[in-house]
């Protein structure tokens, strides 16, 4: 599940993680960063809105935490047979880091490349919605913003911008209307990964 800040990615990813589940599936739901010790280690970091982190930093740590998580959790779960719902992955380090801090998009892919040995989602949904009715989202939670949260509104659009971009060139995407009834957004998700798993 990809998108930009208050697109309502994790709430879906954790609908469509329950709904399979109870259908007897066996079903991991992971976020990024995060999984591993060091990856909720980095994620606090990563966060903290007291915290000054450069974008090259950012593009380390994001995937120090990517790297652990591919092989302490995913491939483990994968071999398993486990579904693996992953709240953000590598996509979303080429839309922030690349698009959105500037860093160049083919050395980000190049980083992201060596922390996943090359392991790539079957299925990548994007749940796209302008930035305002984002950051709308955000306000209406009454929760301080986190670091990433409070970037001015110009860093979310590029980087709504790059998730597109790189949407249009991947086949693996599915761009969904972040503002239909979520509902709706389950029921789209859960019948495309039920057809994928059978």
């Amino acid at each position: 599940m990809e998108g930009i800040e208050g697109s309502g990615k994790s709430t879906l990813a954790a609908a469509v993680a329950e709904r399979l589940a109870a259908e007897g599936r066996s079903v991991l739901l992971v976020r990024e960063p995060g999984g591993t010790r060091i990856g909720d280690a980095v994620r606090d970091l990563f966060l903290d809105p007291e915290i000054r982190i450069g974008p090259m930093a950012e593009l380390m740590l994001v995937n120090a935490s990517r790297a652990e998580l591919v092989a302490a959790v995913l491939r483990p779960a994968l071999e398993r047979g486990d579904i693996v719902i992953c709240d953000r992955y590598a996509d979303s380090t080429v839309a922030y880091q690349g698009y959105g801090r500037g860093l160049d998009l083919a050395f980000v892919r190049r980083v992201c490349e060596g922390a996943t040995e090359g392991l790539m989602p079957e299925r990548t949904f994007l749940l796209d919605l302008p930035v305002e009715t984002a950051f709308g989202r955000l306000r209406s939670r009454g929760a301080p913003p986190d670091r990433l949260e409070a970037e001015h509104a110009s860093f979310h659009e590029r980087v709504r911008r790059g998730f597109l971009e790189i949407a249009q060139g991947e086949a693996r995407f599915r761009v969904l209307d972040a503002t239909l009834p979520p509902d709706r957004l389950v029921a789209l998700v859960t019948d495309e990964l039920r057809a994928l798993a059978s």
